[in-house]
């Protein structure tokens, strides 16, 4: 694989979490235990994700508020050796998000945006060498629109994270390459009620390449025209699953990037996002290059 150069336009979140017997349910108040902090948000998770493991040149588009929680958010950014183009925002909080994990490791979560929510189409910086540009939506919608708008123009690939859920309108999904979306987010955005079979519903998306994830099943490769490819997960013992979709995404686009073949991406993704399972901390628990490596080669035998 070639080196990837990539653009991640997205979110940082501070994360505080907090452990507990089971995620509350509605109306329930639930005793847990210590609260950590960690860095989070979907854009800053997937960015780490494609430097670390993915092993690609990053860059980041990224709006932090004038707070103390900003130096915590830029710090990890670096620290992965991304280029982060930081837009500061005076007078907004950067964005955070609240974690209740279950023992069993699922999770809740809440999100309050902060300045994620300032990222407008103007910030969008040159494209430069890269050849993808990844995004989620946790920020504006109109900032998705105009920055796919743009790299579309640039011969740039788009990916869409399409999470949070959301309806988009057909002028986006026409301008975005690959679709990465869990079953949940499917169902929304196909609008075919009752329907279960995934192909079917990718199809009426009306995107030519769709990734779905589904959790402890894996994940589907639908590409127009092409038999659909399932991607087994991989079994691990789960500690947080908090962030592991994020590291499926940044790791998936990091490999396209550097020129594997999308079910290639989709194996080193799915490992990667196991591996991220076995760590406590979105952006902690995602593992290096040299970790995924030797998880690939381990199974391979």
């Amino acid at each position: 694989m070639g080196k990837a150069n990539m653009l991640v336009a997205g979110s940082a979140n501070l994360d505080f979490v907090v452990r507990a017997a089971h995620v509350p349910a509605p109306g329930e108040t639930v005793l847990g235990r210590e609260l950590a902090l960690f860095p989070g948000g979907k854009g800053a998770n997937q960015a780490v994700a494609a430097a670390r493991a993915g092993g690609a040149d990053v860059r980041m588009l990224v709006a932090l508020g004038d707070d103390a929680f900003a130096a915590q958010l830029e710090a990890p950014l670096r620290d992965a050796g991304i280029d982060a183009a930081i837009v500061r925002i005076a007078g907004s909080a950067s964005g955070s998000a609240f974690i209740c994990i279950a023992d069993d490791g699922e999770n809740s979560i809440t999100v309050a945006p902060g300045a994620n929510l300032h990222l407008a189409p103007e910030h969008l910086p040159a494209f430069g060498d890269a050849s993808h540009l990844l995004m989620q939506l946790e920020i504006p919608l109109a900032s998705v629109q105009a920055y796919a708008r743009a790299a579309r123009a640039a011969g740039v690939k788009v990916v869409l994270n399409a999470a949070p859920a959301q309806s988009l309108p057909r002028e986006l999904l026409d301008s975005i390459d690959v679709l990465i979306v869990n079953e949940g987010e499917l169902a929304a955005l196909a609008g075919t009620h009752g329907e279960t079979d995934l192909s079917v519903q990718c199809e009426a998306v009306g995107v030519a390449c769709v990734v779905v994830t589904l959790g402890a099943r894996g994940a589907l490769l639908w590409r127009r025209d092409q038999p659909a490819i399932e991607q087994p997960a991989f079994p691990v013992e789960v500690v947080d699953t908090t962030g592991a979709g994020d590291v499926f995404c940044g790791v998936f686009t990091a490999e396209l990037a550097g020129g594997a073949k999308p079910e290639v991406a989709m194996r080193h993704a799915a490992a990667a996002s196991a591996l991220a399972c076995t760590k406590l901390g979105a952006q902690s628990g995602t593992p290096t290059r040299a970790e995924l490596e030797r998880f690939l080669a381990d199974r391979a035998q």
